[in-house]
């Protein structure tokens, strides 16, 4: 299976019977990251986690008690 990553345009294959081919196959939302884009992404994200000033917003229900 050819795959391109959307980050960079570089283009892997993937053996068909792997299962990350069948997810992508599958499930249309995901997408593929090569690794080289996959590890860039990692290791930001872990240097914004070590500021402290990055938060994750949950979202809140509106419980109501007639329902």
């Amino acid at each position: 299976m050819k795959v391109i990553c959307p980050l960079c345009d570089k283009i892997e294959y993937l053996d068909d019977n792997s299962f990350q081919a069948k997810r992508l196959r599958n499930r249309r939302k995901h997408m593929f990251l090569c690794r080289k884009c996959y590890e860039r992404i990692e290791v930001k994200t872990k240097e914004r986690h070590a500021t402290g000033k990055f938060r994750l917003y949950s979202v809140k229900k509106n419980s109501s008690s007639l329902i």
